[in-house]
C-alpha cells in the first residue's frame, strides 16, 4: 500500500487560517450556535438531558431516519453516521478499493478522494469540468477516458467544490452510463446540497438512481455545522455494513452530542429552517462578490456558482496561482485557495463568501489591492 500523499489544502488551512486577519479559504457559512438550532425550548431541554455515554456506532435510528428523510427512498439501514464528510469519504474508499483498483476523479475538486484513490488502490484517474459558456460542464470524453475496466468508483462532488457548479439530470445520468459499464460504483460528495443560489428546488441526488451508489455527506457546509463533526454515508444496506466494519478501526461511533443534534438537524421541518438560513447568507453575499469582480474585470472573470458558498475565480496575470495565493497571505493577511490545490494547474483560485459581508468586503479589497499592484 502506498503512503499517503500530503493533502496540500487541508495542511494550508491547518497552518494559517488562524494566523491571517481575513480567511476566505473557508467553504461554508457563518456557524450555527447551539441555541440557534435548539429552538424551541422542548429541543434545548432533550439536548441537556442527553447521557454522555457511548451511542450506537451507525448513529441512533432515530438520527438515520432522519438523515434518510433528506434522500427519496432511503430508510435508515441506508445510512451509517461517521464523524464528518472527511471521515465518511475515508471509510467509503476503504471499502471499496482494493490493491489494482483506478478510481476516476472529477477535477476540479476537493482532493481527498484523489489521495484515498492512489493510497487504497493503484492510481487515480481524472475527468474534468469544462467552461462552456456561462456555466461549467462536464468533459464526457476526459471521463469515458478516464474510466476502464480496473476503474472500482467513480467519484464526483455535485454541488462542485470549488467552483459551485451543478451538474444537469443529462450529466448525471452520463456519469451513471459510463459507470454501469464497468461495474463501478459512483460515490457522490454532495455536502453543499441545500446550499443553492436561487430557486427552492434542493440539487438532486444521486442516490436511488442506480444500484450501485454511494452518497457521502455532512452537517459542515449547506448545514454550517462543521464544529459538530458529523457525516453519513447514503448507500445499499449491504455496503453500509462493510463500511460500519471499517468504522470499527477509526473513530468507533459518532460522538452522543453529535448524533443527537444530527437527529434534531435533519428533522423536515429543522432541516428546512437551516437551509433556508444558509441560503439567505449565500444569496446575500454573492452579488458583493458579483460586483467587485466586475469592478476588476481586466483581471478577473468568474462563471457564477449555482449552489454553496464558494466561486472559483480566473485571473490574467503571470504569477503562477500558489504564488498568488502565498503573496495574499504574506503581504496583505488574507487566506485563499490556488487551483493547484484542487488539482488543476491554472490561473485561478477559490474564495468562500459564506462570512459575515463586513469581513467579506475587507478580503475582496486586499485581494483587489495586490491585483491592482500587479497589473
Amino acid at each position: 500500500m502506498a503512503r499517503i500523499d500530503l493533502f496540500e489544502m487541508e495542511r494550508m488551512q491547518s497552518l494559517y487560517w488562524h494566523r491571517v486577519e481575513v480567511d476566505l479559504s473557508e467553504s461554508g457559512v457563518v456557524p450555527m450556535t447551539i441555541r440557534e438550532l435548539l429552538e424551541p425550548e422542548a429541543d434545548a431541554e432533550a439536548f441537556l438531558a442527553t447521557a454522555l455515554g457511548y451511542p450506537l456506532s451507525e448513529g441512533a435510528e432515530e438520527t438515520r431516519a432522519a438523515v434518510a428523510s433528506f434522500y427519496p427512498g432511503a430508510s435508515a439501514e441506508h445510512v451509517t453516521l461517521c464523524n464528518g464528510g472527511s471521515e465518511a469519504n475515508l471509510l467509503v474508499l476503504w471499502t471499496l478499493l482494493e490493491p489494482g483498483d483506478r478510481l476516476a476523479f472529477m477535477v476540479p475538486n476537493y482532493l481527498q478522494g484523489w489521495g484515498l484513490g492512489r493510497h487504497f488502490g493503484e492510481a487515480t484517474d481524472t475527468f474534468g469540468l469544462r467552461r462552456e459558456g456561462d456555466r461549467w460542464a462536464l468533459d464526457l470524453e476526459a471521463l469515458e477516458r478516464a474510466v476502464t475496466p480496473r476503474t472500482k468508483a467513480v467519484m464526483v462532488c455535485n454541488p462542485n467544490n470549488p467552483t459551485g457548479a451543478v451538474l444537469t439530470e443529462a450529466e448525471m445520468e452520463a456519469v451513471i452510463e459510463v459507470a454501469d459499464r464497468v461495474g463501478a460504483w459512483i460515490v457522490a460528495d454532495e455536502i453543499y446540497r441545500g446550499a443553492e443560489l436561487a430557486g427552492e428546488a434542493v440539487t438532486p441526488t444521486f442516490f436511488g438512481r442506480a444500484e450501485r451508489v454511494v452518497v457521502t455527506s455532512g452537517l459542515s457546509k449547506a448545514f454550517g455545522m462543521p464544529g459538530l463533526r458529523s457525516g453519513w454515508v447514503v448507500a445499499p444496506p449491504e455496503l453500509i455494513r462493510e463500511v460500519w466494519v471499517r468504522h470499527d478501526y477509526t473513530t468507533l461511533t459518532p460522538s452522543a452530542i453529535s448524533d443527537r443534534l444530527t437527529g434534531l438537524a435533519l428533522r423536515p421541518e429543522v432541516r428546512e429552517r437551516i437551509l433556508a438560513r444558509t441560503r439567505g447568507i449565500v444569496r446575500a453575499n454573492l452579488p458583493v462578490v458579483l460586483d467587485w469582480v466586475g469592478e476588476h474585470r481586466d483581471v478577473l472573470s468568474l462563471i457564477p456558482p449555482v449552489a454553496g458558498a464558494i466561486c472559483y475565480l480566473s485571473y490574467e496575470l503571470e504569477l503562477e496561482a500558489r504564488a498568488l495565493a502565498e503573496r495574499l497571505r504574506t503581504e496583505r493577511s488574507v487566506l485563499v485557495v490556488p487551483a493547484e490545490m484542487f488539482g488543476v494547474a491554472e490561473r485561478a483560485f477559490r474564495i468562500g463568501f459564506g462570512d459575515r459581508p463586513e469581513r467579506l468586503r475587507d478580503g475582496l479589497e486586499r485581494i483587489g489591492k495586490l491585483l491592482a499592484e500587479l497589473s
